[in-house]
């Protein structure tokens, strides 16, 4: 470790602290911050923690080959990383425009890394470096690991393993992995050679040597027929757990074959206490620094990381196939030591922003048969329903969070990275619902139904209407009794597979009926590696094989997300256009139900009938517009 604490980032830390070559090089699409909720940040403090040295090239000039050569060529290898985020989510919204703003650069400027930076940025380090190994890790490298669709470009593209040249892929969370390669390689096995550990990719033209293999269809055929892509990712899907999952083997042309090892194992609550209880600087590094604040380092400051993985499964969610379905937790007196340093901060103001993970109310496996053999393949935890093995427990959360809110120093508590409603409402015990509207809400309650339409909430893997009405009842009739005034705001999505007008026009009418217009509306992204992804593209639910409904054309993806802010005038146009398309016309008038008042067109048209064409020509305005002057259309 350098002089102030942090990996060197800079070739004068390293002369400084050090001698001869680092082990690792570690490249990265984001500015250092050396924090447990940036994953470079604990991948590369895992490392040092056994021994190895790594050195930080962050945001390099993937332009100027001189960039990669900051410290010369690593021992062992490079780590190749987008970042906390990919890269083409950071660069682009839904409607593929650029991004105005990168939290993770200093001063939030854009354009500080390529599109694909793991591609980019191995394929930099290769022009130079023509033999040293290449690993790549992080979202953007995991998600694409296999072939996959690829949105930004509207093409089915092979894995990045390929595309970037480099040698191996650590895929989900890669603590365990990165360790096993970096003993290996420090023994003096090739990079070739390591084909055994799990939570890795390799490549390999020996398909004779694999055993134990699910074959999955070549790449070609996948490319010339969607289905196939379906029917692979159906059984990628089923292979997530860490305990049953099969290695698998993706074909490509010359008997090219990409190979999936099983997901490493899940880490014990002991390693998990062991990995936040790193030294790190909960900062961003000096030299960084200096060119400006990183936007993303001011929410998770003073949050804490209770858990990682989720068995919620959502469609849309790429959790699965990175963190995965069986929750890793940190102890509760981890979690506390690591608050007590917190409240030490000069710049902590009594508030914790956050406590919690993918999901904050899960602290433990689905079931007990989760903690010895895994997840099911064949079935999920929460959807349809709450499998009857379910164990919904928030005891432990509630201890935790009671304890937090009593530290010396601190005045508030926050649940902000959102809960399961249903995992709650599955709880006979309404103690957490009460400690959650009486100390960790404040004036609003975030909360993602996402829809309202059963049948898109069951391409969602989402619970049905009726279980989010049920749970808005018992957040009401718990903050009455506590006579508090606090709401609930939902997260909605429009444009998913299986919505089209009619379902787009239901969750309109529902937030009339609720009178709210969400300020927000999330189109739906078609990241890599989601189920609803597998859907936008071939059409088809891979779980099923039944053909779904997608919304691609960009008016009517306009509308539907018109239709939920429908009270904007600047929708108008769009809401009408959608009613008449959809054939409810009569949401269009006066009444109490009618989400727009009528237009010109409409309005001569019933004029011209109840005039019969006697009297005086009317003049007509535009009445969904407010009027400048208080005289009335007649």
């Amino acid at each position: 470790m350098n002089g102030n604490g942090f990996l060197p980032a800079v070739r004068k830390e390293w002369e400084r602290d050090y001698k001869g070559q680092p082990d690792f090089v570690y490249v990265i699409g984001d500015a250092y911050v050396d924090h447990p909720s940036f994953g470079p940040a604990i991948i590369s403090r895992v490392l040092e923690s056994r021994g190895y040295t790594v050195a930080i090239i962050s945001q390099p000039d993937w332009r100027k080959k001189e960039s990669i050569r900051e410290f010369g060529e690593p021992r062992l290898a490079f780590l190749v990383s987008s970042g906390n985020m990919d890269s083409m989510v950071n660069h682009y919204t839904v409607s593929k425009k650029h991004r105005s703003r990168d939290a993770y650069t200093p001063g939030g400027v854009m354009g500080k890394r390529p599109d694909r930076a793991v591609i980019v940025y191995s394929n930099l380090i290769r022009q130079i470096y023509k033999k040293t190994p290449i690993i790549l890790g992080g979202i953007e490298a995991s998600l694409r690991r296999l072939a996959h669709y690829d949105y930004w470009s509207d093409s089915f593209r092979r894995s990045v393993l390929l595309d970037s040249g480099a040698d191996l892929i650590s895929y989900g969370m890669g603590e365990r992995s990165i360790v096993e390669i970096a003993d290996a390689l420090n023994s003096g096995m090739e990079i070739k050679d390591l084909t055994f550990i799990e939570g890795t990719v390799y490549r390999t033209a020996h398909p004779e040597d694999l055993y134990d293999t699910v074959f999955l269809p070549d790449y070609e055929s996948m490319c010339e027929d969607k289905r196939l892509y379906a029917e692979s990712f159906r059984i990628q899907y089923r292979n997530t757990d860490p305990f049953s999952g099969k290695r698998l083997a993706e074909r490509y042309k010359e008997h090219l074959y990409v190979v999936q090892n099983p997901p490493a194992k899940p880490l014990t609550q002991m390693e998990m206490d062991d990995i936040y209880a790193l030294p790190y600087e909960r900062a961003c590094h000096p030299y960084i620094l200096a060119k400006g604040e990183i936007p993303a380092i001011s929410e998770v400051r003073y949050g804490l990381v209770s858990s990682r993985g989720c068995f919620g499964a959502c469609s849309f969610c790429a959790l699965t196939f990175h963190q995965g379905r069986i929750i890793q937790c940190r102890s509760q007196d981890s979690i506390v030591k690591e608050a007590e340093q917190m409240t030490k901060d000069p710049g902590f103001k009594g508030y914790i922003h956050d406590v919690g993970g993918p999901t904050a109310n899960f602290r433990r496996p689905a079931c007990k048969k989760q903690e010895l053999h895994g997840a099911c393949g064949d079935r999920q935890c929460l959807y349809p329903k709450p499998c009857k093995n379910l164990i919904a427990d928030h005891r432990d959360y509630r201890e935790l969070l009671k304890r937090l809110r009593n530290l010396p120093g601190v005045k508030k508590v926050f649940v902000r990275s959102g809960i399961r409603f249903d995992y709650v409402l599955a709880d006979s015990d309404t103690s957490f619902l009460r400690d959650l509207c009486t100390y960790h809400v404040s004036g609003q309650l975030k909360v993602a139904p996402e829809h309202v339409s059963d049948k898109v909430l069951e391409k969602m893997g989402k619970p049905s209407r009726a279980v989010y009405e049920q749970f808005c009842r018992e957040y009401r009739l718990m903050n009455e009794k506590l006579s508090k005034k606090q709401y609930l705001v939902p997260y909605l999505m429009s444009s998913h597979p299986g919505s089209g007008l009619k379902e787009a026009i239901e969750l309109a009418e529902y937030c009339r009926d609720l009178g709210y217009m969400p300020e927000q509306v999330q189109d739906f992204y078609p990241t890599p590696s989601t189920i609803s992804t597998c859907m936008y593209y071939t059409g088809l639910d891979p779980r099923t094989m039944e053909e779904v409904y997608v919304p691609k054309n960009s008016r009517e993806k306009a509308m539907q997300r018109a239709l939920i802010q429908y009270r904007d005038p600047k929708n108008y146009e769009l809401v009408r256009e959608a009613l008449i398309k959809g054939h409810r016309e009569d949401l269009i008038g006066f009444g109490p139900k009618c989400l727009i008042r009528p237009g010109q067109k409409e309005l001569k048209s019933d004029l011209g009938k109840n005039r019969a064409g006697k009297g005086k020509k009317k003049t007509i305005r535009n009445v969904h517009k407010p009027s400048k002057t208080k005289k009335r259309a007649e």
